[in-house]
């Protein structure tokens, strides 16, 4: 009996998502489309990231958060999108358990960050915006780093207690997720040991990295939304509404995906709703943050324009020099 018990145990065991399984018949066009939106994701955030570095005028506090959540974006699609491209070449969905958790945690610890990131963003409009002359002694570079230093260590610290919690569980019957990547509900779905202590501790922090923050963003726009009405012109209100507009709407898809995910019972006829929210939450919102900052931005797009100035003359002089070199030959 001490050794069934053993077996069952998450160290002993793999787990099989089933989650790619329902898209056989598209298992190649899905393949591709996966790689493209990995590519672009990268791609487009590492681009911001570069941006942020490079360019002087881009050396404030808000591009500086910008920075990390573009880096955070690049990590939080690779916990996911590489596994999953190499389950379609493979057809091998198995997954090991302590793969499981580690995909889990980092999955969660940069879920949380994000939302402590989104948190300190919406707090640097705040004073932009509602306490503009005091921005310059309130918003300054060391508040700035210690604000995106506690998003990061908050995410990472608070997801060890609860994967420590989640892999002493002891999970029976059939090891399948229903789900394309180890996470917390569908893990839990398998769970035959008791899940009342994890679920508590689930709740408590749940509470503090999501909806704590998501109520402070909330107030603060709500602030903020209020202090732009009351500008007299319309010029200044269109200027104000556009410093935060961009960050209003990556708040507003990630939010609001997240909630309608685990709010959403998952119950049989809803779970593929329940993953297609998840897919776009996991997958598509780190694709259109580039696109939401840089479209929606005029500092970003003059970066952007910057960088490719300098890169077509010395791409134009290089081959010129091709040319010539040719030429004396």
């Amino acid at each position: 009996m001490a050794d069934g018990e053993r077996d069952n145990r998450t160290s002993s065991m793999d787990f099989v998502l089933l989650g790619i399984r329902d898209v056989l018949m598209l298992q190649s066009l899905l393949f591709l489309l996966l790689l493209i939106i990995y590519s672009v994701t990268m791609v487009g955030n590492i681009l911001i990231v570069v941006l942020v570095v490079a360019d002087r005028h881009l050396h404030t506090p808000m591009y500086f958060f910008l920075g990390h959540l573009s880096s955070l974006e690049t990590c939080y699609s690779s916990t996911i999108l590489p596994q999953l491209l190499a389950r379609f070449l493979t057809g091998d969905s198995s997954i090991s358990a302590h793969g499981c958790m580690v995909q889990f945690y980092f999955f969660g610890s940069f879920l949380t960050t994000e939302c402590y990131l989104l948190t300190a963003m919406s707090y640097d409009r705040f004073l932009a915006i509602c306490q503009p002359l005091l921005y310059a002694s309130l918003m300054t570079w060391k508040v700035s780093l210690h604000l995106a230093a506690a998003s990061w260590l908050g995410g990472s610290l608070l997801l060890v207690v609860v994967t420590v919690l989640l892999s002493q569980l002891q999970f029976c019957g059939p090891k399948a997720i229903d789900h394309f990547f180890c996470d917390f509900t569908a893990l839990l779905e398998l769970a035959c040991s008791d899940t009342r202590a994890i679920t508590i501790v689930s709740f408590i922090f749940g509470i503090f990295d999501v909806v704590f923050p998501f109520l402070f963003t909330l107030a603060s726009y709500i602030c903020i939304i209020t202090a732009i009405l009351r500008i007299p012109s319309s010029t200044g209100r269109q200027k104000a509404f556009s410093t935060c507009s961009s960050h209003l709407t990556l708040v507003t898809t990630f939010y609001g995906t997240l909630f309608v995910v685990y709010m959403l019972p998952r119950t049989a006829p809803l779970r593929q709703l329940n993953k297609a929210f998840s897919f776009f939450y996991t997958v598509l919102t780190p694709l259109v943050n580039p696109f939401i900052y840089s479209l929606r931005n005029r500092e970003v797009r003059e970066a952007i324009r910057k960088v490719l100035r300098k890169a077509l003359p010395c791409t134009q002089s290089s081959h010129y020099l091709g040319d010539t070199g040719k030429r004396h030959f």
